[in-house]
This record gives structure tokens, C-alpha cells and sequence, in this order.
């Protein structure tokens, strides 16, 4: 039975119109799937800022001991308002390139020696490019104890502004608490750093209280993007549908 010059085209067209509506429904599968994964990431964030919140505000605890070392994460320990009571390493420093709201300059890092005989990395603060001289010779040969209060920070491997660190010429980018432990002949380092806090420093140097607490949150915006993106692509399921000849 012949049926026609229309149905031959209604049966020419609807293979591939079959498979394109097919790809679109494959495609609104997963930029759903994609929104709801943003949509978790969402919530995770938000728990996230709010524990580190709690840990900034909370009074602070002693420095996490050797015994604790193994168990740190940067999930949930991060910015853990922390003390520490030692004696400054100050032949062992290292300035560390930075760039805060004063200007360019340098974190000053310090090793900490703690009584029981381990080192934590302190980064006493920042001093602008043009005292980093000056630095050197700045109040700490009058203080053989030190009490540091600040937040607990992971370490920063490898570099910083797309340059790697460069023990040998004295260049670093990050703060790299092993790298500058192995440089400075150190042992019995703890694998995280303090970034102290803005109590005055004899001689007004180095400036501390200068960590920046920000999480870049957009994991909304782009779930909206995502389920814009599924709806879109039911909207084309539904043109071509309706164009499909009958």
C-alpha cells in the first residue's frame, strides 16, 4: 500500500528526530544530575563556613601535639584558633613573598622550639617590602619565651603566583612547612603553621592578625545554570514534538 508523499516524509524524518529528542533527554538527565551535585556542594559549604566561624571565635587550645599530628585535616582543623608558648628560632627565618591589604611585602616565619622538644612553623606577620631588612633585628633578641595566639593552618607545598619555591636563593612563595624545615636543617616539624595574631609585636614589626578567612561560594549560581540548562533542553523535547509531522 502506498501511503503517500507524506507519509514517506514522516517516515524519512523521524529517526533522526527520534534520536535528537533522545540526546536531549540524555542531556536534561545530566544537567539535573549536575544541578543536584551543586545543590549538595551548596549545603556542604554553608556547614563549612559555619564550623570555621565557630573555630575562630572559640577560645583558643594548646597547638596540636606530636600525638595528634597524624590525625589533622584541613576540613576540620583549619583556622582552629590555637596557642603556642616556645622560643623563637630566629636563626632559622624565612620571609615568604606576600600580598595583603598594606602591599606587597613578606610573611615572617618563624620556627617555634615548644618544651616538648617539636617545632611548629609561626608566621609572626607581614612586613612591607622595604623593612624586610630590618626585620631581622626587630625584638625578638630581647624575648627568650614567646606566647603566640593565632589560627592553625595547613601548609602551602610547592609554590605560589606560578612560581615554584627556591630554597637555595632564599625565594619563597609559599609557606611550605616541610620544604622550609628540610631547607633550615630542622626535625620534629609539625605539618601545619600558625598564623599569629594581631597582638602588637615589640617594635611594631612584623604586622600579624592578617589572615584572610574567605570561601568562594557559587555552587548556587551554577546549579541555577545547570537546571536552567535541563529545562532548556525539555523545552526542545517539546518544539520538536510538536513540529513532528502527523
Amino acid at each position: 500500500m502506498d501511503v503517500g508523499p507524506r507519509g514517506r516524509a514522516r517516515d524519512r524524518q523521524s529517526p533522526p528526530t527520534t534520536a535528537f529528542c533522545g540526546l536531549l533527554l540524555a542531556l536534561a538527565v545530566v544537567f539535573v544530575t549536575l544541578g543536584s551535585w551543586q545543590v549538595q556542594r551548596l549545603f556542604w559549604k554553608i556547614d563549612l563556613i559555619a564550623r570555621v566561624e565557630a573555630r575562630i571565635h572559640a577560645k583558643p587550645v594548646a597547638v596540636p601535639s606530636k600525638t595528634e599530628w597524624s590525625g589533622l585535616s584541613a576540613e576540620k582543623d583549619e583556622y582552629r584558633r590555637v596557642t603556642a608558648t616556645g622560643e623563637f628560632m630566629h636563626n632559622h627565618q624565612v620571609l615568604v613573598q606576600a600580598v595583603t591589604e598594606l602591599g606587597p611585602g613578606f610573611w615572617v616565619i618563624t620556627p617555634m622550639f615548644l618544651p616538648d622538644r617539636t617545632i611548629v612553623m609561626i608566621n609572626r606577620g607581614f612586613v612591607p617590602g622595604d623593612r624586610r631588612a630590618a626585620v631581622a633585628h626587630i625584638a625578638h633578641d630581647r624575648i627568650p619565651v614567646a606566647n603566640v595566639t593565632g589560627l592553625l593552618r595547613m601548609p602551602e607545598p610547592g609554590g605560589a603566583f606560578l612560581r615554584d619555591n627556591d630554597p637555595a636563593a632564599g625565594r619563597w612563595y609559599s609557606r611550605d612547612v616541610a620544604a622550609i624545615a628540610d631547607d633550615q636543617g630542622l626535625h620534629n616539624v609539625a605539618p601545619y603553621f600558625v598564623d599569629a595574631d594581631a597582638t602588637p609585636n615589640w617594635g611594631g614589626l612584623p604586622i600579624g592578625g592578617l589572615t584572610v578567612v574567605s570561601f568562594r561560594n557559587s555552587h548556587l549560581a551554577y546549579a541555577a545554570t545547570w537546571y536552567l540548562l535541563a529545562i532548556m533542553c525539555g523545552g526542545g523535547i517539546y518544539v520538536v514534538c510538536r513540529q513532528r509531522p502527523v
